[in-house]
């Protein structure tokens, strides 16, 4: 091995470092994570303050995550290219004074031109996260039990952000749900080049026409869907982006299969697990995306819940979640992937199905509480596994392109599924008789039935999985 080839291979963490360097990757991911919900609850007091129309307040929540979503891949493999703790650095600096310019912003057009840098910053920073912890914990067991936190995070870190954001939003502004990541951010990039190895990089170039493409045709989607729910699929313009959209991503697939260095490399669906494993991971929080979208809302507007008790609501689920992420290391290696992602993707279908019976005088218990329990459970078994089936395997100089393919499958099933399920609910709404609450009730039923459409969809992947024999499991 050549002097140059020993200088540039990554440094491993030391023992009495490695529990700091994981809690510097696992803040980093929660607070991306957290950020596409912690809006949430504070939605009625921004569009108050900042005079957002009542479609156009939605953005708040939608600019974040499209923008995060659709430069993932992007991101991940500048991160294998330009060094994966120089982008996380520089996307968490992004991040943080982006938080910083949206707790300031004083019009509905800088808040949302603060998300969209949120987004980005997010972007850049996402995937070297993930690829960070693979590269830092080359043990077995350690790396099993790591990326189970991670996926702790990536989950649960939903439901924190409901907590989080009814917290300051209650008792202090909904601007401190922003401004709280400006010291987090801080000490992260501080903290990030003194602890955290840089790992090996590679010389080249970005796949740019396939970054364009992609982010683009995911653009196009979201855009149709959410056009769709106030002007209907026979709109033109719906239509329209619809149409382009699809031929994007088409285009995307094509130039990823021609391209030397693609941002998707295609070999990274040649496992079957692996391959079972993102569809599962962008049908699941297409699913989960609607219990924090309209139980949220059905919380305040039909039961009159404070801000602070409709985050407070989602607590049972966040624990659960949590504690699945400690039980996982201990059952994978027993079970297997297959068992654990089946039983919980059931245990997801029964949450939101339980979810498309509420009514107007539907009760915290055990109609909210029920749901949101099996929800977390179903959430901790089925998710964890995949993050581990996915990274666990991967070729080290593929690592942050298949972190970025993950998240990216999250945040754009998260996003493309809420506004499927927005639209589904505008067209209930439009159409039914009945006026009121009733009317908004039976709009949030429908998109639920929907969802657990999706959450189906999810065993029958999780079946496919092939089995792992015990020698071989993690």
């Amino acid at each position: 091995m050549s002097q140059q080839t020993l200088d540039r291979a990554p440094a491993p963490a030391r023992p009495h470092r490695s529990g700091l360097v994981l809690a510097i990757i696992l803040t980093c991911q929660l607070m991306l994570v957290l950020d596409a919900t912690v809006m949430n609850v504070a939605l009625p007091r921004i569009q108050s303050e900042l005079g957002f129309s009542a479609t156009g307040l939605s953005w708040v929540m939608t600019a974040y995550s499209l923008v995060f979503g659709g430069l993932l891949l992007l991101g991940g493999r500048a991160g294998d290219l330009f060094g994966r703790r120089r982008m996380f650095v520089a996307g968490v600096t992004v991040f943080t004074l982006a938080s910083l310019a949206g707790g300031l912003a004083d019009s509905a057009a800088l808040l949302i031109a603060a998300r969209v840098l949120q987004g980005v910053g997010a972007a850049m920073a996402g995937p070297s996260t993930l690829a960070l912890v693979t590269t830092t914990f080359t043990e077995a067991k350690a790396r099993v039990r790591a990326l189970a936190l991670f996926s702790a995070m990536s989950s649960g870190g939903f439901a924190i952000g409901l907590i989080v954001g009814g917290l300051l939003t209650e008792w202090i502004s909904w601007r401190a749900a922003l401004f709280i990541n400006v010291p987090f951010g801080l000490a992260i990039a501080v903290l990030a080049p003194r602890f955290v190895a840089e790992p090996e990089r590679r010389r080249a170039h970005l796949d740019l026409p396939g970054a364009i493409t992609g982010t683009l045709g995911v653009g196009s989607l979201v855009f149709a869907f959410t056009h769709a729910a106030s002007d209907g699929w026979g709109n033109a313009v719906t239509l329209g982006s619809l149409a382009a959209g699809l031929v994007l991503l088409a285009g995307f697939v094509a130039i990823e299969a021609r391209t030397a260095l693609p941002l998707v490399p295609l070999r990274l669906f040649a496992d079957r697990n692996r391959s079972a494993a993102y569809v599962n991971f962008f049908l699941g929080p297409m699913a989960m995306m609607s219990m924090f979208f309209f139980l949220t809302q059905f919380m305040q507007d039909i039961r009159h819940f404070a801000a602070l008790a409709t985050g407070f609501a989602f607590l049972p689920m966040a624990a659960l979640i949590f504690t699945m992420s400690r039980l996982v290391p201990r059952l994978l290696p027993r079970y297997g992937p297959k068992p654990m992602a089946v039983t919980g993707s059931l245990l997801m279908v029964s949450g939101v199905v339980w979810l498309s019976f509420l009514t107007t005088g539907s009760t915290y218990f055990p109609a909210l509480l029920g749901p949101l329990l099996l929800m977390g459970l179903g959430a901790g078994l089925s998710f964890a596994p995949l993050n581990v089936i996915v990274m666990a395997t991967v070729p080290g100089e593929d690592a942050g392109a298949a972190g970025g393919v993950l998240q990216t499958m999250q945040q754009v099933g998260s996003t493309l599924g809420l506004a499927v399920l927005v639209t589904v609910f505008g067209s209930v709404t439009r159409s039914a008789a009945t006026t009121g609450a009733q009317l908004t009730v039976d709009g949030m039923t429908a998109a639920f039935a929907t969802a657990a459409a999706f959450a189906a969809c999810t065993v029958l992947v999780a079946l496919t999985f092939r089995r792992v024999t015990a020698s071989a499991r993690p």
